[in-house]
């Protein structure tokens, strides 16, 4: 290995330079790959394996778009309407009004921004490399010029390869070339001067490996790939906006509208009544301001972000915003079995061959146990057949184990489970291929569902099969028996068949093992193959899955389990995870899935109430989807595979496998679980439900109280009273009395009731009707108790009107705050709910009540809101009054509980 600076190479130099070219200017040994030393170097001299981001917006950006709405646009108005009176103090008021709005919408916002950007962080990707003589796993973007990355079908390429070996290797290269149909690769050396999309033995940055096998030499990386150049033309990207944010902006403009005609109403009726001209105009201004919430875009923003990170902690990544209102209607979970409802810790644990039936012992990764027969232990290395057996299991493999304990084994877990069978007997796979060679391999098709590697054996080449039993067995046409190879009957693969079934319904995952020794390394893979015996492979059922689906149940979802493993092998693991009944445990098979345009109603209708199907393919899940989306259901769909990409884009929700999927299957999810457990996806829909009920609770919140005091104002002035609030007075309110309740009800943890009730329908309005009738209830009670202790005071009590002013203003800014513990849903508990045990509640609380006697005790400020101190009596009066509305909307709500009636706030 030389340090000197290596000669980089762009695709179409690559593509035209043999291998052994490449390998040398790239100064890389293909067998050993790159050293930790020269990996660092070169790091060091070309960077990292990343794209230019795209810039985010700046700070300044995110400030400056605070004052582009047309809320701050009214705030304008009434400060230049304030200054053209001369009203200096009311005029530099509003503008710091101005200044606090936007300030808060400036802080919550970097905050979210943040939040996303650290969440995206989570699921970089990663690729597997030969560095020091070893593949092991590492972040893509890690990678740099030389590397030699190993790859099939699912991952995605990260970075610009020249081909050094393929096998059925094709790549979907659209989204770089435009090309739908996937290309062909192959490790020749090609002519110069190629067009991109002819580069057939080139494989570029960004593009998925679709199917096959092989290894590759990184050539560039970075900015330097074809897709850097690409995105170097790129100079912005639009960002996403949910369908929640949308439907948030549209009932925030439809308010503006609403109010702004009530507001000129207000106004045209105190100025027939006498009042000021500019007190009418700047109130009609200050309660357009305060009708419309302002924080509602801020606060969502937030609630996102906040529910998206607790689902991070709960291995669960989203990949678009999208996601997490949608998670919140699930109505059906599709899931597959394996590392889902099955703890994907697969251990090979019986072996049935000609010469008897085999127990090994041991569990997981560890390389120690036994095999016995019949009780007693056997020695696997003399055993002809199990020795064959257990070879042809760690050669026709592509995982590798960990060289320590603190390594991850690398690969896919039933094929981890056959190189642990093949140490267990001291098969290791380094020894046997070098006794073995690989020349090439067939790799895995869900349509033959069978795989295959090639071997060098002194003069011949030794095929090493494996596969699923009725996919294996007809192509074997002789049997490896204890007096060696003997011709196979159909009548021995029927038994065999049977025999199969019986280890399934044990609840067993089966393999069946073949090989044969022929002259020509191209010969057919999958014909005149020996058959050598079935693997069975124990994955239990998660302890944590039964209880997961007992509430999904409960929470009125659905669960369909779809497996590519024997119905028999379904049925039992749906059973023990209580996802049927011994009496409803039939498991369909998935050739019954047909296009719902080929089905009748009643066959749809049937169809939809089957829990499980095995024996699915990628094309069946796609039919079961749309069969379900038919009726109205909002479907989640798990996937791990390259050809599962389609069925999670379908899906309402995709969801992906981080430990096995594939990459092309995580980039095509809306969410992504770490841990591929069940009650991950559960967790993850809880969530969702909590956040569209916390964006609901907050806009009910802000709503309502702003409501109470349009009215309040309304009333007065079209009953020719004083006002009972000064336009300062309700800046003030909404600044304080909005932004922090509303932001701790967006971040709450939800109603620990919610997953007791069916799904929302998935069209259903942010505010229902029941919403906009308990906002007009709301605010009604609200601007009643606001004009009654206005008028007590004013009238009985014989105060001031400045007094008598401040009272009700104090009135107003308490009744707010105690507006919030009405948020509680109508099931929850009086005392301990979700708005209770809420600490960021509380917290707000305390900054808002501070902030209410900062402006009361503060001379300048009490002089610029028009306060004056209340005395002791007068605070009596006022926390008094304050406390009626939550007091009758609680006992309303006590009433509506007792009759069963729930209403969601």
């Amino acid at each position: 290995m030389t340090n000197a600076n290596i000669e980089l190479l762009d695709s179409l130099e690559a593509s035209s330079h043999a291998i052994t070219d490449v390998l040398k200017i790239l100064s890389v040994d293909r067998d050993r790959g790159l050293p930790a030393s020269e990996v660092e170097r070169r790091r060091q001299q070309y960077g990292w394996n990343r794209l230019q981001q795209l810039k985010r917006r700046s700070n300044w950006q995110i400030a400056i778009e605070q004052f582009k709405s047309p809320i701050v646009a009214l705030l304008a108005v009434a400060a230049i309407l304030s200054f053209s009176f001369q009203e200096w103090v009311e005029g530099i008021a509003i503008l710091i009004a101005i200044l606090l709005n936007a300030g808060i919408g400036f802080v919550t916002e970097v905050k979210a921004v943040n939040s996303m950007e650290s969440l995206q962080k989570l699921s970089r990707t990663h690729a597997k490399v030969r560095r020091d003589g070893r593949v092991q796993e590492i972040p893509s973007e890690e990678i740099v010029p030389g590397d030699i990355v190993v790859f099939e079908g699912g991952d995605l390429v990260p970075a610009d390869l020249r081909i050094l070996e393929a096998s059925k290797l094709q790549a979907d290269e659209s989204a770089l070339t435009g090309e739908s149909v996937p290309v062909s690769k192959t490790a020749d050396t090609l002519e110069r001067d190629l067009p991109l999309a002819e580069r057939t033995n080139m494989l570029f940055k960004g593009t998925a490996i679709t199917r096959g096998t092989g290894e590759g030499i990184v050539v560039a990386t970075g900015m330097n790939t074809e897709l850097g150049h690409i995105s170097s033309l790129t100079a912005s990207a639009k960002e996403e906006v949910t369908p929640l944010e949308k439907r948030l902006d549209k009932l925030g403009q439809n308010l503006i509208w609403v109010t702004a005609i009530i507001v000129v109403l207000v106004a045209i009726a105190g100025i027939l009544g006498g009042k000021d001209l500019y007190l009418m105009i700047v109130t009609a201004v200050a309660l357009a301001v305060g009708a419309v919430p302002e924080g509602l875009p801020i606060v969502a923003t937030v609630a996102l972000a906040r529910g998206m990170w607790r689902m991070a902690k709960r291995n669960a990544l989203i990949n678009r915003l999208s996601a997490v209102e949608t998670l919140g209607a699930t109505s059906i979970i599709c899931t597959d079995k394996t590392g889902t409802l099955t703890e994907n810790r697969m251990t090979v644990t019986q072996i049935v061959l000609e010469s008897g039936e085999v127990q090994v012992t041991g569990e997981a990764l560890e390389a120690k146990g036994e095999f016995t027969r019949q009780g007693r232990k056997i020695d696997p290395l003399q055993e002809k057949i199990l020795r064959s057996a257990l070879e042809v299991g760690v050669l026709c493999n592509n995982a590798h184990l960990p060289e320590s304990s603190n390594d991850n084994a690398i690969g896919d877990p039933m094929e981890v489970a056959l190189l642990v069978a093949g140490a267990k007997a001291g098969i290791h796979k380094e020894e046997l291929l070098r006794e073995f060679p690989e020349v090439r391999e067939v790799a895995f098709e869900s349509e033959t569902k069978m795989m295959a590697t090639i071997h060098k054996a002194g003069d011949g080449y030794r095929f090493a099969v494996k596969g699923a039993s009725e996919s294996v067995l007809p192509a074997c046409t002789h049997k490896l028996t204890p007096e060696g190879s003997q011709p196979m009957s159909q009548q021995d693969r029927d038994y065999w068949q049977e025999r199969g079934d019986r280890m399934a319904r044990d609840g067993l995952r089966i393999l069946a093992l073949a090989e044969k020794t022929v002259d020509n390394p191209d010969a057919p893979a999958y014909e005149q193959l020996t058959f050598l015996g079935i693997l069975g492979l124990l994955d239990p059922p998660r302890q944590d899955a039964k209880a997961a689906i007992q509430e999904c149940q409960q929470a009125g979802i659905r669960v369909i389990m779809l497996t590519g493993d024997q119905p028999i092998t379904a049925r039992q693991i749906g059973l023990a995870v209580g996802l049927t009944s011994e009496q409803e445990a039939e498991a369909r098979l998935g050739k019954e899935l047909k296009n719902p345009d080929e089905l009748s109603d009643q066959e749809k209708l049937q169809l939809r109430q089957v829990p499980i199907f095995a024996r699915v393919s990628p094309e069946q899940k796609l039919n079961l989807i749309a069969i379900h989306q038919q009726a109205g259901a909002v479907v989640a769909m798990t996937g791990d595979g390259v050809n599962d990409a389609p069925a999670l884009k379908k899906a309402d929700i995709g969801i992906a496998m981080g430990k096995r999927g594939t990459q092309v299957a995580r980039e095509a999810a809306d969410m992504v679980l770490q841990d591929d457990a069940f009650p991950t996806i559960v967790a993850a829909i809880e969530q969702g439900r909590a956040i569209f009920a916390n964006i609901r609770k907050f806009t009910l919140y802000l709503l309502s109280g702003n409501t109470g005091q349009i009215i309040a104002v309304a009333v007065a002035s079209i009953a020719n009273l004083p006002l009972p609030l000064f336009p300062l007075q309700i800046l003030f309110i909404n600044a304080v009395n909005d932004v922090f309740p509303a932001l701790a009800l967006g971040v709450g943890e939800g109603n620990l009731q919610q997953m007791k009730h069916p799904p929302r329908p998935s069209h259903e309005p942010i505010l229902t009707r029941r919403h906009w009738g308990a906002i007009a209830g709301y605010g009604i009670i609200i601007a009643a108790t606001i004009l009654g202790v206005f008028i007590l005071s004013l009238r009985v009590l014989a105060l001031e009107e400045r007094r008598a002013v401040t009272i009700s203003f104090l009135t107003l800014a308490f009744t707010r705050l105690w507006h919030v513990f009405n948020m509680r849903d109508s099931d929850s508990r009086l005392f301990r709910n979700e708005v209770t045990q809420n600490r960021f509640i509380w917290l707000a609380l305390l900054i808002c009540t501070g902030l209410i006697l900062i402006a009361v005790y503060v001379p300048f400020l009490a002089q610029v809101l028009l306060i004056v101190p209340p005395s002791l009596e007068q605070w009596g009066l006022i926390l008094g009054m304050s406390t009626i509305p939550l007091l009758i909307i609680q006992i309303w709500k006590l009433f509506k509980n007792r009759n069963s009636r729930r209403i969601a706030v």
